[in-house]
């Protein structure tokens, strides 16, 4: 092994040296009590797309399940309605059911009206709150100035989804940070990660939360793993299946 391969392991931090927080994201109730016995774990996201994939049939009921195996972490629950008012009676409700429940408020309606009104008056009134779907820095700027010297306030932008776009989110994510200095009450959170580099990536620019699902999570052990190790790893599971297969030639 070369110098340059033992520094680059060398300086691959373990999830507990991280400074950026994991989430892990997922509504599958048996993963997220096995992801809470880990200490690396700092908190917990959901929306209603990973609850209906999940089978979730009772949305309080799931819910109140969660709150319940997880009374002492961060934990957010989406409001699902599209209208304004109803967005308010759910968000309100939603934060009744845990001291540690953040509400999940959307940056728009499905009929692109904003909800910064809304996330106005319930960070006001004292309900910590996760703005979710963001994906521009004017969205960003826009949650800053209608939350400032509210209540603990998430702002989730979704950098893997920027990358499908073929846009690099790195610098978006870095400048949010910088938005975000200046004002004590919020914490960037880097959203749907498509790998387990992003971790590392968002550690690098001091992005504060990443929400990461379980099946990436379940890399972690990978952290740090003898590359050449793990290239005859690989070249066993190709010489293993092709056999196993029958094949010749």
């Amino acid at each position: 092994m070369d110098t340059g391969e033992l520094a680059e392991r060398r300086h691959v931090k373990k999830p507990e040296d991280l400074t950026v927080k994991l989430f892990a994201d997922g509504a599958d109730i048996a993963g997220m009590r096995e992801m809470y016995a880990l200490p690396y774990i700092k908190g917990f996201t959901t929306n209603p797309t990973l609850m209906r994939k999940a089978g979730v049939t009772s949305y309080e009921g799931f819910a109140r399940e969660v709150v319940a195996a997880i009374p002492d972490r961060p934990i957010s629950f989406e409001v699902f309605a599209d209208d304004e008012i109803e967005m308010e009676r759910q968000a309100r409700k939603i934060a009744t059911w845990g001291r540690n429940v953040y509400v999940k408020i959307p940056i728009t309606n499905t009929r692109r009206q904003s909800m910064t009104p809304l996330v106005e008056r319930l960070s006001k009134d004292g309900i910590a709150l996760n703005v979710t779907a963001i994906m521009t820095l004017a969205q960003v700027e826009a949650v800053v100035d209608a939350a400032r010297d509210g209540a603990p306030c998430c702002i989730s932008i979704f950098a893997g989804r920027i990358a499908d776009t073929g846009i690099d989110p790195i610098p978006i994510m870095r400048t949010a940070v910088g938005l975000l200095a200046a004002s004590g009450n919020f914490e960037l959170i880097w959203a749907s990660p498509r790998e387990l580099l992003n971790i590392y990536e968002a550690d690098s620019i001091g992005c504060h939360i990443i929400t990461v699902t379980n099946d990436i999570l379940k890399k972690l052990p990978l952290v740090g793993k003898d590359l050449n190790e793990y290239s005859l790893e690989t070249v066993r599971m190709f010489f293993d299946d092709g056999r196993a297969a029958g094949f010749t030639l």
